[in-house]
C-alpha cells in the first residue's frame, strides 16, 4: 500500500471517529437543552436530538468526502501529516460551525416560543 492510500485510510478514519464522537456527546448533552426547549415533553425533545443527530452526520460524513482530494499526490511523510492537518483541522472547523448554529437556532426558537412550543 502507498503512502497515497495510507494517509486517506487515516484521515477517513480519525475524521469518522471524531465526527461520531461529537456527534454522540452533542446526542447525549444536548437532550438537557432540548427538554427545555420543549418544555419536559421527553418524547419531542428526544425525537428532535434523534433528527439533530443523524442530519449532523449526515452533513459531516458528506463534507469528509468531499474534501478528500488531495491537491496533488501525497508521496512523502512530512506531505502526508500536512494533508492530514489541513484536512482535519478543516473538519473540526466544520464540526464548531454546525454546533454553534444548531445552539442558535435552537436558542432563538425558545426565545421567540418559550415553553408553549410543547
Amino acid at each position: 500500500m502507498t503512502i497515497f492510500v495510507e494517509t486517506y485510510i487515516a484521515y477517513l478514519s480519525i475524521s469518522t471517529a471524531i465526527t461520531v464522537w461529537v456527534g454522540s456527546t452533542l446526542f447525549h448533552h444536548g437532550r438537557v437543552f432540548l427538554l427545555k426547549v420543549f418544555a419536559g415533553s421527553e418524547a419531542r425533545a428526544d425525537a428532535v436530538n434523534r433528527l439533530l443527530l443523524v442530519g449532523f452526520y449526515l452533513l459531516n460524513l458528506a463534507g469528509v468526502l468531499f474534501n478528500l482530494k488531495a491537491c496533488g499526490l501525497v508521496t512523502t511523510p512530512v506531505e502526508s501529516l500536512n494533508f492530514m492537518a489541513s484536512k482535519i483541522g478543516l473538519v473540526l472547523v466544520v464540526l464548531g460551525v454546525m454546533h454553534f448554529s444548531n445552539l442558535v437556532v435552537l436558542g432563538a426558537v425558545y426565545r421567540r416560543y418559550g415553553p408553549s412550543i410543547a
